[in-house]
């Protein structure tokens, strides 16, 4: 099982190398000398998610997007849209278990469904991942390199999903802001989305570039089994 689903992976690498990031056509934001800050968005594309890319480029912003294989498989046309529209795409799984639980096998086969899908839909193959509910350690760190991928965390959990009520979630965003932060949020609460443009509007006042996780990086791409940002945080 893990030799099978390590070679799709490995096979999707030689077919579509590079990250789900077309569509960009404004020059690269250098965040060595402004401050910038990752907004980033798990378990889409979801009913909401449209209008949130709407809102994204009204403001310019760009953000990094970690979406379930079986979400884009609903709608795929969707995903090709984020990433058309410059906007970076992770591996969240298919199903979004666990993945701690899991087997080795059932892990790999979890990223390859996703990988796929994604490629099939954005032409594009994500070289991160985001673990569900964070859950992760270095057996799942280890299987991540040998399918190419970096694991992308958080400095700071909006718990919208547990908030859902747009005030809050918007004093939340703010308070978590700091540069080079990358906050995670979820695009399938509506709330979040309805928070949005006062986010946004705010976060510009307070001088932040909203780049994508890859864009703080500063152009050093992270290596398979990487995992940045170094330690969650709540």
């Amino acid at each position: 099982m893990k030799s099978l689903a390590a070679a799709v992976l490995a096979a999707t690498t030689l077919l579509t190398p590079g990250t789900a990031q077309a569509g960009a056509t404004a020059p690269p934001v250098n965040c060595a000398k402004v401050k910038c800050l990752a907004l980033t968005f798990d378990d889409g594309p979801g009913p909401h998610t449209a209008r949130l890319l709407d809102l994204l480029a009204v403001h310019r912003a760009k953000a990094s997007f970690y979406l379930v294989g079986k979400r884009v498989e609903e709608d795929p046309r969707l995903t090709g849209r984020i990433a058309r529209e410059g906007h970076e795409i992770g591996n969240h799984t298919y199903s979004h278990p666990r993945l701690t639980e899991l087997t080795d096998g059932e892990i790999l086969d979890q990223w390859a469904d996703t990988q796929r899908l994604i490629v099939k839909a954005t032409g594009r193959r994500p070289t991160t991942m985001r673990p569900p509910y964070g859950g992760t350690d270095d057996r799942v760190l280890d299987l991540a390199a040998s399918a190419g991928l970096a694991q992308i965390m958080w400095t700071g959990t909006t718990l919208d999903w547990k908030l859902r009520e747009k005030n809050a979630i918007e004093r939340k965003v703010l308070s978590l802001a700091r540069r080079d932060g990358v906050i995670l949020m979820h695009d399938v609460v509506p709330a979040t989305v309805e928070a949005m443009p006062s986010i946004l509007t705010a976060l510009k006042k307070r001088g932040y570039h909203l780049v994508t996780v890859s864009a703080l990086r500063r152009g050093k791409p992270l290596g398979p089994g990487e995992s940045y940002p170094p330690r969650p945080t709540q």
